[in-house]
Parts: C-alpha cells; structure tokens; sequence
C-alpha cells in the first residue's frame, strides 16, 4: 500500500510553499494537481512521475470529484507515493477533507501538509492585515457561493453583526449579492472593502471601495476570478503598507529603462 499527502500549493507565488509540500513533489511517483496551482512548482517532480491534471473551472471540470478520489486510491493502492497538490490550503475549501475521508475509509495512509491559504496571502501582498489591534480582532472565511451555485444560505447577519474582517473566497459573480446582504444586516456601507485579482502572482491587480460601492468597480476593472474579497476597516491601511504592485511597478518601470 502506497500512501498519500494532500499538499497545499499556497496562493500563486511559487516561493511560498511549504518545504516539507516541496518535499513531497520532489518524492512523488503520481501527482493530482489543480488549477490553480503555480505550474512552476511541477518543474522539481521527478522527471518519471506522472502528472495528472484535474483542475476546475466554473461551470466545467477536467475531472469530477469522484473521480479524483478515485485516482487517489487506485494509485495508492498500487504502492504509490501520490501527491494531492492543491492550490491555497486543503483544508480551506479546497475539499482536502472530504478526500481524507475517502482514504480514511479505505485504509490508505495520509497525511497533510498544510498550505498558505489565498485569504492571508492575497491580502498581505495588496497591503492588507487581515488583523490589526485597532481595526480587526476577528476575521471569517467565507465561500462566495454554496453547493447550489448560490450565496443566499451564508449566515450573512452573524457576519454583518459579529465579525471585523470578512475575507470571501470565489466570490467575484456574486459580489453584488455579498455587499447587498451585508448592508442588509447592519454592515455600514461606507465600510471598505476590495478585491484583490490573481494575488501573490505578478497578474496581481487590486482595487478598493466600499460596501456601497466595490461591486461596481469591480465591474468597471473587469475583475474576475480568481480573486479575494477582504471587506473590513483594514483595508484602509492599504494606503500605506501597500508594497507588492508598488514592487511590480518599480521592476517594470527598471525594464523599460534598461
């Protein structure tokens, strides 16, 4: 019997995965991995693993769920070593424990090796805590859309009423729902928010707002997914510690003079 490891990729930027998940792409004889994973990381496989794509797109997936955990046991259960590399954490919606499960249940060794997750990195290369003793001593994790391709189940109020920093995680076609029902609860409208596009990644592009206001420049930027939304009086620390697109910047402008 073969054991797996369900791997968090971390949020784009190659350089921040963990060394023990680098590790274990270095060690894998098969490797499952998603979308949005930084494909770079591929490059130290080893040149006889197998890689097997099984990433999704809204409205179409390269392999069904069932079927990835299907893969997972097969090759296990051929004395693989596999890696299950997931973009962000697996375990912050990236259905890492609902394959754990399936191993669990079929009696293959596991193990996980937690990731960055999009919500803290994105954030912190637009320039964002999502923390910080003035502003924020809570902050929620929030799926923009449940099974049903809808939000309208999220318990909105308790996030409107009880929590300092709200970060939502593929919630681009919903955002004008999300805004909405905050400010339906009591979420002042005037509280800033932004939504930060391919973050960690040099795609990065970030724009700000407020609640009233951030689904329409959204909008008009042609944001899209992937991206986070983080809605709190953090975001107005941006205006100073941004420093990842001020970076980007700088390198593109040393290019064009070079």
């Amino acid at each position: 019997m073969g054991k797996v490891y369900l791997v968090g990729a971390g949020p784009g930027d190659p350089e921040l995965i963990t060394v023990k998940g680098l590790k274990c792409i270095q060690q894998a004889d098969v490797i499952l991995y998603d979308r949005l994973i930084n494909e770079e990381l591929l490059s130290y496989a080893n040149p006889d693993a197998e890689l097997i794509f099984c990433g999704k797109l809204p409205g179409f997936h390269a392999m069904q769920q069932e079927t990835i955990n299907h893969a997972l046991v097969r090759h296990a259960k051929k004395g693989k070593t596999v890696v299950r590399l997931k973009g962000g954490d697996p375990f912050v919606f990236g259905r890492g424990g609902e394959e754990a499960e399936v191993l669990a249940k079929h009696g293959i060794e596991f193990e996980i090796v937690p990731g960055i997750t999009s919500a803290i990195a994105a954030a912190a290369y637009a320039g964002i805590p999502v923390t910080h003793r003035e502003f924020s001593s809570s902050v929620a994790f929030v799926t923009g859309h449940r099974r049903n391709g809808s939000c309208d189940e999220i318990k909105w109020e308790s996030l409107a009423k009880g929590i300092d920093t709200i970060a939502v995680y593929m919630g681009v076609h919903h955002l004008p729902s999300i805004c909405g029902q905050l400010m339906k609860y009591g979420k002042a409208p005037e509280t800033p928010a932004a939504v930060i596009e391919w973050g960690t990644t040099t795609a990065q592009r970030t724009v700000t707002g407020t609640l009233a206001t951030i689904a329409a420049v959204a909008a008009k930027e042609n944001i899209e997914n992937p991206s986070m939304i983080i809605i709190g009086e953090v975001v107005r620390l941006r205006a100073n510690i941004q420093w990842f697109e001020r970076l980007l910047a700088s390198s593109a402008a040393a290019g064009a003079t070079s």
